[in-house]
């Protein structure tokens, strides 16, 4: 089962790696698909979040088949650690930049945990905790952005319906830090993506 909530504020100079729990969302996974969420859970759950366990090729070919349902072709494996990145701390500021992508993101977490943080209807912050065997689709056009928890530590395996690229567009040219200037482009409300994803968003069922 997804876990999810609504945040609180992080106050400047706060850690994104800390859980900022507001309020919970005990319909996470339907609140979470109304606003082009989805999400699988594809290997069995245990209870401390490990799939050391588990045999690849059981999650493997269960992520093999949505990729194949959905039309992901591509897909590649991403360990983020400071251990394992020498400029960690650079990237996950432009990890946590807010921004969208044209394309859809789509992560698997095999190995430690994190959070994705995404916009609901209300333009609140909803922080999604991930951990091995949750599958998550972000749709274009949707703004969000990613944090390691405390554990600093994830393996990921991206899948792409194409090429894989990690192309981020920031919601406003303001929120663009100095470090991460080369990587996340600005004006994500200019996007193509971002109006088709208003379009869904506004004829979809919970639309009031």
């Amino acid at each position: 089962m997804v876990s999810a909530w609504l945040m609180s504020d992080i106050a400047p100079g706060g850690d994104p790696r800390l859980a900022h729990v507001s309020a919970p969302l005990p319909e996470a996974q339907a609140f979470l698909k109304d606003i082009g969420v989805l999400y699988w859970r594809l290997a069995p759950i245990r209870p401390e979040g490990d799939l050391s366990d588990v045999p690849e090729s059981e999650y493997l070919a269960q992520l093999d088949a949505v990729a194949s349902e959905r039309g992901y072709k591509n897909r590649d494996q991403v360990e983020i650690s400071p251990t394992k990145m020498p400029n960690y701390e650079t990237l996950c500021g432009v990890f946590f930049q807010e921004h969208l992508h044209d394309d859809e993101e789509i992560r698997f977490c095999a190995g430690g945990s994190g959070y994705f943080d995404v916009r609901d209807r209300a333009d609140r912050w909803i922080r999604i905790a991930v951990t091995p065997g949750d599958l998550l689709v972000l749709p274009a056009g949707i703004y969000h952005r990613f944090s390691p928890d405390e554990k600093n530590y994830i393996k990921a395996i991206r899948l792409f319906q194409d090429a894989p690229r990690w192309e981020a567009h920031a919601r406003t040219v303001n929120n663009v830090s100095s470090a991460a200037a080369a990587s996340v482009q600005p004006a994500g409300d200019l996007r193509p993506a971002r109006a088709d994803y208003l379009t869904a968003l506004n004829t979809s069922p919970g639309h009031a």
